[in-house]
């Protein structure tokens, strides 16, 4: 069997450092692996539709600013195909038919729906269309048969329903879906980066984010105002390293190598905490630190970016070209479920056949 990954983002604006951290540094090292034998990477500006129905705008606009983020961190069109969702009628098709496999009930116990529904104060006015999104997400992971999907531990309720559903199709039509499997994050400490101001998640609507795309001068700023130890008033007070975000930040981002580049004083990040935890290392160097490190690591994304940015013709062509890999895939997947459902009528010469020589007796 192949070994196929599919994985995406929802176009609701650029990505930052959490998406960098939680799947596309990740994703970009899969690419380069060679151990699959496709990936197809989705901008789901379907699904973002199913909560910014009323701003079509906001997803169009945003998908050339997905583009240019995957392709500025490293992804390379001619290793993935970078595809949008929304030009692939077989997502609609599939997902339509896999309704007939899932309950209510079962949607309604999903664990991160639920968690999502609250998040977007959707109780009482569930739209139809996100409330189905563990269905459409099985149909978009089965119609590349994915064997493999990288996401966080908060996704993996939704996996487990897209093979629910796999094994409740293949059991009625006969063994045509692929049951995709979940591939974690490395580091499950830094899998989801908290905000600049400490929440728990990076959120564009909180203004909490550092964006790939941020300038030099971006990035020093929202690193100055960064959250760390409230009661480390004073640079001899001793500080916290636990929920203190610029460690984190360090935790997920820094190596020996920067220390001796940037912060002799110290041979590695367990002598830095260690230093802040007794007293005597104040906030403002530790930061002054961070920036270096990030600004590093966002240079050459900062740069590829430059290029592309000059080129947008030439974005939209690699997203056509990827799209057109997707549906030739996608639409595969699809006649071999309507075979197996029985409902590719005009394609089944034995059907016709035998209905004819019903109707000759």
């Amino acid at each position: 069997m192949k070994k196929i990954i599919l994985t995406g983002d929802r176009p609701t604006g650029k990505l930052h450092l959490g998406h960098y951290v939680g799947s596309l540094k990740r994703r970009v090292e899969l690419q380069n692996s060679g151990e699959y034998d496709d990936i197809f990477i989705m901008i789901a500006d379907a699904q973002a539709l199913t909560d910014n129905f009323d701003n079509p705008d906001k997803i169009r606009d945003n998908i050339i600013e997905v583009a240019l983020d995957y392709l500025s961190a490293g992804l390379d069109p001619s290793k993935v195909h970078i595809f949008i969702q929304s030009q692939l009628s077989a997502l609609t098709e599939l997902t339509f038919y896999y309704m007939n496999l899932v309950t209510v009930s079962r949607l309604e116990r999903n664990p991160t729906v639920k968690a999502e529904i609250q998040m977007r104060n959707f109780e009482t006015s569930i739209p139809a269309g996100f409330f189905t999104y563990p269905v459409s997400q099985t149909a978009d992971i089965t119609a590349f048969k994915a064997t493999t999907v990288p996401v966080g531990e908060d996704q993996l309720p939704m996996i487990e329903q897209a093979r629910e559903i796999v094994r409740k199709f293949n059991s009625l039509y006969g063994e045509t879906l692929v049951e995709p499997d979940a591939l974690i994050p490395k580091n499950t400490v830094c899998s989801r980066l908290p905000g600049t101001d400490g929440k728990a998640k990076m959120s564009k609507s909180l203004g909490n984010c550092i964006y790939l795309s941020d300038s030099p001068e971006d990035v020093k700023k929202k690193v100055m105002s960064m959250y760390t130890d409230p009661g480390h008033l004073q640079v001899s007070d001793p500080g916290k390293v636990e929920g203190n975000t610029v460690f984190t930040y360090l935790d997920a981002f820094c190596t020996d190598a920067d220390f001796e580049k940037f912060c002799p004083d110290y041979k590695n990040l367990d002598e830095m905490k260690d230093h802040y935890r007794r007293g005597g290392l104040g906030d403002v160097k530790v930061k002054k630190f961070l920036i270096n490190v990030l600004n590093q690591e966002l240079e050459p994304i900062r740069a590829r970016r430059a290029e592309y940015e000059k080129d947008i013709p030439g974005v939209y062509q690699i997203l056509k070209e990827g799209t057109e890999a997707a549906i030739k895939a996608a639409d595969a997947t699809l006649a071999e479920v309507k075979a197996a459902m029985r409902i590719n009528y005009f394609e089944d010469s034995a059907l016709i056949e035998g209905q004819q020589a019903r109707f000759n007796k």
